[in-house]
């Protein structure tokens, strides 16, 4: 796994592909999915419980259909497609913004654009780099190797969300293991269990926020001294509002951090173009989303028939897009396997597109940015400790990422 290389391999026409699946190197998709990369821009997978549904594999189309009102974000519907047995446990809950459609979703998310504006991202850089700094120092005053996901790719963003939203870090322990049980626990129970335990922690955070005379300026307090005082939301909105922002304001870029560190080390060519030219940071952020596709199957449901490319997605039809797929298409990607910082990256559907365009995307470049920079900048030596083989990384029905980085310097 030293160098990208292409991967397609030769269309096989066949029952249709299992899907999700695990990887078999962490920056590339499943080999089992090279019959779908020839089968642009739908095509057909089974999930865990037999259902067939469609997987949307071109660029072009993924934007297409990504921006189409007639696909649903709605999980509590009854034929909204989920990709595992835990999932389908959680199916009947409430999820903010990503599990809503218009015109309630617009409601909530123009409450939260404020918090994560580019200028409000820009504002928070020193900040970051000052926790980025803070956990570096640590690292290197105890010396190598170290576990760098424990260390650093994971508390980074812990440490930024938790900032932002006025959550008490000291809790970060306790809101990471539930947040890991909610997105990878072994049964839906476990899943369901999680999710309680951090609606009950945010909602009691929530209240205890309601008390307080004087507000604090976490994201938190806004929602709870305006739009929950001015009666614009309820309780349970908050609290809904509170858990995605919190689970997913560090796991996706704590992934991003350890499989980004990963996939440069083992790209020592790309590492060292980077390292002699840092203005190549921010493409290199964008081009190392675009190969890692880390949020790899986003979900929708048919609301009415949709013709689209000669193909009719009927009314009730799941719908999943592969990101990892469709940012590898060679229809708008030169290359698409190979790892360029010199590629226009920039229209990537790692954060999706259309309405449910990921909300803290401004904020997690800015993460990328000075966490990958500093760390490349502050450990030259910075190497994996143990084969890269022996690394163990999570399985394809959730965030891609590293479950652990043995790293020396």
């Amino acid at each position: 796994m030293t160098e990208l290389t292409d991967i397609t391999g030769p269309a096989t026409p066949a029952d249709p592909v299992a899907f999700p699946q695990d990887r078999t190197c962490p920056y590339h998709p499943p080999t089992g999915y090279a019959p779908l990369r020839e089968q642009r821009p739908l095509a057909r997978v089974t999930l865990y419980d037999g259902r067939e549904v469609w997987l949307v594999t071109g660029h072009a189309a993924a934007r297409a259909l990504l921006a189409d009102p007639r696909l649903s974000s709605d999980r509590r519907r009854p034929e909204f497609p989920v990709p595992t047995a835990r999932f389908a446990g959680i199916r009947d809950r409430r999820v903010a913004l990503l599990g809503q459609d218009d015109p309630e979703h617009q409601r909530q998310r123009r409450m939260m654009i404020p918090s994560f504006t580019v200028k409000r991202a820009s504002g928070l850089r020193p900040a970051i780099q000052r926790i980025v700094d803070g956990l570096l120092d640590t690292m290197i005053e105890k010396g190598p190797p170290a576990e760098l996901v424990s260390a650093f790719a994971l508390p980074v963003p812990s440490m930024v969300i938790c900032d932002l939203l006025g959550v008490p870090y000291a809790d970060h322990e306790f809101f990471e293991e539930q947040s890991r049980r909610l997105l990878r626990g072994p049964t839906a129970e476990d899943t369901r269990a999680a999710r309680a335990r951090l609606e009950e922690y945010l909602g009691g955070l929530i209240d205890a926020k309601q008390r307080e005379s004087e507000p604090g300026d976490g994201v938190l307090d806004e929602l709870v001294h305006q739009q929950l005082a001015q009666g614009t939301l309820d309780r349970a909105e908050v609290v809904l509002l509170a858990v995605i922002l919190l689970v997913a304001g560090h796991e996706t870029t704590a992934n991003m951090i350890s499989l980004g560190t990963y996939t440069l080390l083992e790209n020592p060519a790309r590492l060292a173009e980077l390292r002699a030219d840092p203005t190549l940071l921010p493409a290199a952020v964008e081009e190392l989303m675009r190969m890692l596709s880390i949020a790899d199957g986003l979900a929708r449901v048919a609301l009415e028939d949709i013709e689209f490319d000669g193909t009719t997605i009927r009314a009730g039809d799941g719908v999943f897009f592969s990101t990892s797929v469709i940012n590898r298409d060679p229809g708008r990607y030169e290359d698409p396997d190979v790892l360029d910082f010199h590629r226009p990256a920039r229209h990537h559907v790692a954060f999706g597109f259309g309405i449910h365009q990921c909300l803290g995307q401004n904020l997690a470049r800015a993460e990328l940015e000075i966490a990958l920079g500093t760390l490349l900048t502050r450990l030259p030596g910075l190497r994996l400790a143990v084969p890269a083989d022996t690394i163990p990384f999570k399985p394809g029905d959730t965030i891609q990422g590293m479950l652990e980085l043995p790293v020396t310097w």
